[in-house]
């Protein structure tokens, strides 16, 4: 099972290593916008161990190569929040890789204003999933945001599509 801090994203990962592990995000910034992290609940980048960041990092590595072929990406934003005052919004460390394309924001930098606002609160994402779950189970939670949170039927399609692409690569990408 994977947890990211305290939730079960198990059917959300779509590459995993011994120690870290990479899945679709709940609300997305943009098509694409993955999430890489430490298989061990680590709340800050120091808290890891070497093997840790270094598995991480590779892994970041790896994962933004495959997310800029599979979506056709220009480029990428590649970033790591590291506690609440720099706006991490869930208390477990993870990379957040940001598949980017001419015009796809109205200014590029707007990624960040995106990234520390409300839309960029994983918690509160997971979280408004998880009551409107049990408030009517199958149904779509929705926020006060212009963007919904995907379903887990959405989630877990994207991670297979991912999944079996990277499948596809063969080990580590080698193509």
């Amino acid at each position: 099972m994977f947890r990211f801090a305290q939730f079960n994203v198990t059917n959300q990962v779509f590459y995993s290593t011994a120690l870290s592990y990479a899945l679709v995000n709940l609300k997305p910034l943009v098509p694409g916008h993955v999430l890489v992290c430490p298989r061990r609940v680590v709340t800050r980048l120091s808290g890891l161990s070497p093997e840790e960041s270094s598995d991480l990092f590779a892994t970041v590595h790896f994962i933004s190569g495959v997310i800029e072929r599979y979506y056709k990406a220009d480029s990428l934003n590649v970033t790591i929040q590291d506690g609440p005052l720099a706006g991490q919004s869930v208390p477990h460390v993870h990379c957040h890789v940001i598949p980017r394309k001419l015009d796809d924001l109205e200014n590029v930098d707007d990624i960040y204003k995106l990234l520390d606002g409300k839309e960029g609160d994983l918690d509160a994402n997971f979280r408004t999933l998880k009551q409107a779950h049990l408030d009517n189970p199958g149904a779509l939670g929705v926020d006060n945001d212009a963007r919904v949170p995907r379903s887990a039927q959405e989630m877990e399609s994207e991670a297979r599509q991912l999944a079996a692409y990277i499948q596809g690569l063969g080990e580590r990408g080698s193509s």
